[in-house]
């Protein structure tokens, strides 16, 4: 099904503009009416990422003529697998400026506006009004939530994708075009419950995987920007990379959607991190009282290693995330272990039982099913292993 074109043509090309979208300008379908809307288009990036960083690029070479980019981090090492528009000069800089720099180098015909904060319920529709369509990089789903409802409250239009591992995911929500069309909300009522799905940070993803998704996503921004072709909306693309499988499914309104259902119940922007939430409820309860920090567990350590204490120390997280760092004198057993009661015939009756992972979150959902069962001095470490290495051993790497 066709779309009229979300976006007025600009007046003209100029004599270098036609010369740099030649490519484009001999499609019979994109031609100089295309072109010019285009250049007349106010694209916003959420995340200068793994998703933004192709995103950027291509809708920069297409001549997309304002390109809004919505990033508050600063550029990692472990974020140049992936994140291609940044390079090894660029670490420790906003993420937002790395990408503008590139962008200029790959057109620097197109105007790039930083919102160089990180988007809540008291900036997002601010930074969204103006532009004609939003391109989600996202990797969460408290902000994945936001967005939806922003843009439905504003009426923008908006090209989702999502990454993990070897997948792949990537569609258009654009109710504001169709009655028919649904929301993320119709595709997902629910976000999963916390822990379930790990991020790209906890579980990793292939590095190509995100041009594969981020260049569906610019072609359904040029799509739905031009007019032309059958943009994605009402359709979910999936794509496994391991076995080279793509396949495409309907996604149908539905009509007891809580934002865009008949009778809604959103309808204003709410509390994502709560709707979400990032632990569990008895994650949350059983970490209250029960967290210490990285300073606490070096001196404990210290003590254990005089004779003065004794307790052993769990890592939660999975073997080949052991291999790339670890808090000395820790023993691995994954949180799956907890989950499935197999943990308990590894762990001793008669000492202290400290549970530490990545950043917290897993260790607080592993710390919970030791409260469950007895384990009442239970404690887990506040930031993890990342903080241990930001604090304690900056010679070890992170990820």
């Amino acid at each position: 099904m066709s779309f009229a074109p979300i976006v007025e043509p600009a007046d003209e090309l100029t004599t270098d503009e036609v010369r740099r979208y030649s490519r484009h300008l001999i499609i019979p379908d994109v031609g100089m009416a295309g072109q010019k809307r285009l250049k007349n288009a106010k694209v916003l990036v959420i995340g200068a990422g793994g998703l933004g960083s192709p995103a950027l690029l291509y809708l920069a070479a297409a001549g997309v003529g304002t390109l809004g980019i919505a990033e508050f981090d600063e550029v990692d090492e472990s974020n140049l697998q992936r994140q291609v528009i940044h390079g090894q000069s660029d670490v420790g800089r906003p993420k937002a400026e790395s990408a503008k720099d590139s962008i200029a180098e790959v057109n620097p015909l197109v105007d790039v506006v930083v919102h160089n904060e990180r988007l809540d319920n008291d900036n997002v529709m601010r930074i969204f009004e103006g532009y004609d369509l939003i391109v989600d990089g996202t990797d969460n789903f408290a902000t994945r939530y936001m967005v939806n409802d922003a843009a439905y409250f504003l009426k923008i239009p908006y090209v989702w994708g999502s990454i993990y591992r070897f997948d792949g995911q990537a569609s258009v929500f654009a109710p504001s075009l169709s009655d028919d069309a649904p929301c993320y909300r119709c595709l997902y009522p629910e976000p999963p419950p916390p822990g379930m799905v790990p991020s790209c940070a906890e579980g990793g993803v292939l590095g190509v995987l995100c041009a594969s998704i981020g260049s569906i996503q610019v072609n359904e921004a040029i799509k739905l920007l031009t007019g032309i072709g059958d943009p994605a909306i009402g359709k979910l693309v999936i794509y496994d990379a391991l076995e080279l499988e793509w396949r495409k499914l309907k996604v149908r309104k539905d009509p007891n959607c809580a934002l865009c259902g008949e009778h809604a119940t959103v309808t204003e922007l709410i509390d994502y991190d709560a709707f979400c939430g990032a632990i569990s409820d008895e994650a949350a309860d059983a970490a209250a009282g029960s967290t210490i920090s990285v300073t606490d567990l070096e001196h404990m350590l210290k003590e254990r290693e005089e004779g003065s204490r004794d307790f052993v120390l769990v890592d939660v997280r999975e073997q080949n995330e052991y291999e790339i760092n670890k808090i000395p004198g820790s023993v691995l057993i994954p949180k799956g272990e907890f989950l499935n009661g197999n943990a308990f015939e590894q762990l001793p009756q008669d000492k202290q039982v400290v549970l530490h992972c990545k950043s917290g979150a897993r260790s607080a959902e592993a710390l919970a099913v030791l409260k469950g069962a007895g384990y009442s001095d239970a404690v887990h470490v506040g930031g993890g292993v990342v903080a241990w290495v930001n604090q304690i051993d900056p010679s070890q790497p992170s990820y």
